[in-house]
């Protein structure tokens, strides 16, 4: 075989070598592509094996931790919650609409193969500026995408977050979480045990779309990645529906041992998972497989990722009864091969072995890399900037009504109003707020869902960037009223063979595991994405996480919003915030710069359990953190009904009102729990001041009794509302 069969698959010389040293002989075309994608750093994850082991992983309320399609986590009353986030870059990168409606499908089916029926999705998105047309055409598309698949499937898309910098220019980040709720007798794994017992294949038939998909995700984009449209699935969401409904029908029914999505690599993928995490082997006849095209090599048929398919491993003789099933949902299901103990994946046609490989060298052989590590230099160049002479521009209702229109900042209502979020009429907060909020359905409980991380505060350092996305995930839950259980992250770098990558992405791990660790939030699972660059640039570090929390009573979540005039405002944290980083010091003086402070995690946890006691206690009227913009920004998000006097305690106006960092908060309560609350904030022993009264329609903020701001709320707020749709229409 000549070298250039192996490289073009992705498999370096040495990587070639050591499958040859494995199988004791040359592989043949077809098992050369087996061991492509499941070595690719998509399927194999090489290079980020010995940064992961490093999160802290377990819990009282872990059910199922990393290694299954999806984490689960105990919510009490014998309720699971199943959650997971994964990306689709580069396939939405060059097919927008497809690539992030296949995003959802590939999701949605982590989520019900283990048993849950999924209620939510959120969406995490990046792109670049919106100043260059491309980037509105990728935004459309990808929108289009979302919500053409969730809107046709059912599944409401209740939250998220979208980021615009030209660092995701070329290359946008399309990253998506799925939630899912099940009972815990009905948990699913997907393992295939018990020699003998059948392997099937359900659901829709197998196509040429998708093949190198793994492949292609692990590769940077270049100008010739538009040629590369095969390797981008095509979904139908209708007939995911069809099979959803029958998948978990065979789980409920107890037939099955094992269930797989056939995501990355296909049936290569499930197969090999499969069989290595039952132990086993699996022989499957390829002539068995159901296609929908004519002429497919064996190649084709085990590395497509045709959507809409799983691979089964029933009970022995209950083929019959998955068939029925399968049917009645107007779909097919074959009987292609059967679980063996021999530990190898053989593949045969026309009654001939036509390859054999031990699936351990697929699942657990694949090299790993410790890749070198550098600080970029210009770290410490960012860090050296110093930006104490800073001194307003422009008046302060300017700058407010500025950074109200930034894309980042402004509503996104142009956005989830394309996405039905109610459907199943279980959401029970609104897209626009910190978190969304689900009921579960015959308990009172629910659970709060949310997204985040700052990718441009990764980017100038990473492991504060890594353990602020945990720590903005958890402010955004608590501030709903509910207790952060877990995380699932979706960690998006660029060139992981770059050390200056690689340092990035080792310290926003360590990041995300000691804010983890602090906040006891532990890591269910995820998905790496590297090599998120194009020949100009290399994305912003963007660890994202997707956190998960447990509201005791649905009834009583807390509001982001003022729900009422006359009440008291409060600041938890400090008066002022941090310019490194902002929005405030990249709009205004087009900086990127600052030094940022070491993160008190502790500190942030006991600020995170005294919103909860006062939650728990019945104080709160309403709740948000103070985020991208800073206090005057928050302050007109929790506007949308009545305006509010503040005098802030002092400070330098564009710290004060547009500074930005962690724990700091904007609460307010009824006049009547002032003195309680108060007295609770001592008793925890966090920064804490009665700053103004809601009412009026008019936005006035005063520093130390000085006049800051005076803005009128309906204007702010019509900035805030229509800015994107403005921009997009």
């Amino acid at each position: 075989m000549e070298p250039e069969v192996w490289r073009g698959m992705g498999l370096s010389d040495d990587e070639y070598a050591k499958i040859t040293a494995r199988l004791g002989r040359e592989p043949n075309y077809l098992e050369v592509g087996i061991f492509a994608v499941m070595w690719s750093e998509h399927c194999s994850y090489k290079t980020s094996k010995p940064v992961l082991r490093k999160f802290p992983t377990t819990g009282p309320q872990v059910l199922q931790g990393p290694g299954e399609n999806a984490g689960i986590l105990d919510i009490g009353d014998g309720w699971g919650v199943a959650f997971k986030m994964e990306s689709h870059n580069h396939p939405s990168a060059i097919e927008p609409y497809q690539g992030a409606a296949t995003g959802v499908g590939g999701i949605l089916r982590d989520i019900f193969t283990m048993g849950a029926r999924p209620v939510a999705v959120l969406d995490a998105l990046r792109f670049g500026a919106l100043t260059e047309e491309n980037n509105k055409l990728l935004l459309r598309g990808v929108v289009r995408g979302i919500g053409g698949y969730g809107n046709s499937i059912g599944i409401p898309t209740v939250g998220g977050d979208v980021y615009f910098d030209p660092a995701f220019s070329g290359n946008p980040l399309v990253n998506v979480m799925a939630v899912g709720i099940l009972r815990r007798e009905n948990i699913a794994t997907g393992a295939a045990k018990g020699a003998g017992n059948p392997v099937m294949i359900v659901g829709a038939r197998t196509g040429r779309d998708g093949i190198h998909g793994a492949t292609f995700a692990s590769v940077e984009l270049t100008a010739e990645s538009e040629s590369r449209r095969s390797a981008v699935q095509v979904g139908d969401p209708f007939m995911e529906k069809l099979l959803m409904e029958a998948c978990l029908e065979l789980i409920q029914a107890g037939i099955l041992i094992g269930i797989q999505d056939m995501g990355a690599a296909g049936l290569t993928c499930s197969a090999s998972e499969m069989a290595g995490r039952g132990g086993s082997g699996v022989e499957i006849d390829l002539d068995l497989v159901p296609r929908r095209e004519t002429g497919m090599t064996p190649y084709e048929i085990m590395l497509s990722e045709s959507q809409e398919r799983m691979l089964v491993v029933p009970r022995a003789g209950s083929e019959a009864q998955v068939e029925e099933v399968l049917t009645r949902w107007g779909l097919e299901a074959a009987t292609i091969g059967r679980v063996t103990g021999d530990g190898l994946l053989r593949l045969t046609e026309g009654g001939e072995v036509i390859a054999s490989v031990p699936v351990a060298a697929l699942t657990e052989e694949a090299p790993v890399y410790r890749r070198p590590a550098r600080e970029p230099a210009y770290i410490a160049e960012l860090r050296a900037a110093d930006l104490s002479g800073l001194r307003p521009r422009r008046p302060a209702e300017d700058i407010l009504l500025a950074l109200l229109r930034n894309p980042t900042i402004t509503g996104k209502s142009w956005v989830y109003r394309q996405y039905d979020h109610q459907v199943g009429t279980n959401t029970a907060a609104l897209p626009g707020g910190g978190a969304a909020v689900l009921r579960i359905r015959g308990a009172r409980r629910g659970i709060a869902l949310t997204t985040d991380c700052n990718s441009r505060l990764t980017y100038m350092d990473p492991f504060y960037g890594g353990a602020w996305a945990v720590a903005e995930a958890a402010q955004n839950i608590v501030c709903a009223g509910a207790r952060p259980l877990g995380i699932t992250d979706c960690l998006n770098f660029g060139n992981p063979e770059h050390p200056e990558i690689f340092w990035q992405f080792e310290q926003a791990c360590a990041g995300v595991a000691a804010a983890c660790a602090a906040f006891a939030t532990p890591v269910t699972g995820g998905n790496v994405s590297f090599y998120n660059e194009t020949p100009e640039r290399a994305i912003y570090p963007t660890p994202m996480i997707g956190m998960v929390g447990l509201l005791a009573d649905v009834e009583k979540l807390c509001p982001a919003v003022f729900p009422a005039a006359g009440e008291k405002i409060f600041l938890l944290g400090p008066a002022e915030g941090l310019l490194a980083g902002s929005e405030y010091l990249s709009q205004f003086e087009g900086l990127v710069a600052g030094a940022l402070p070491p993160l008190d995690l502790p500190a942030l946890k006991k600020r995170l359990d005294f919103v909860l006691a006062a939650h728990e206690d019945g104080l709160l009227a309403a709740a948000r953190d103070i985020a991208e913009g800073g206090f005057a920004v928050a302050l007109t998000e929790m506007a949308a009904a009545v305006g509010a006097r503040v005098d802030l305690p002092g400070g330098e106006i564009l710290a004060a009102l547009f500074g930005e960092g962690p724990g700091r908060y904007i609460l307010t309560a009824a006049a009547e729990a002032e003195r309680e609350l108060t007295a609770l904030a001592a008793k925890w022993g966090q920064p804490f001041a009665c700053i103004g009264v809601t009412g009026g329609d008019r936005l006035t903020v005063a520093l130390g009794g000085a006049p800051a701001l005076n803005a009128e709320r309906a204007r702010c707020r019509a900035a805030y509302e229509n800015a994107l749709g403005d921009l997009m229409d």
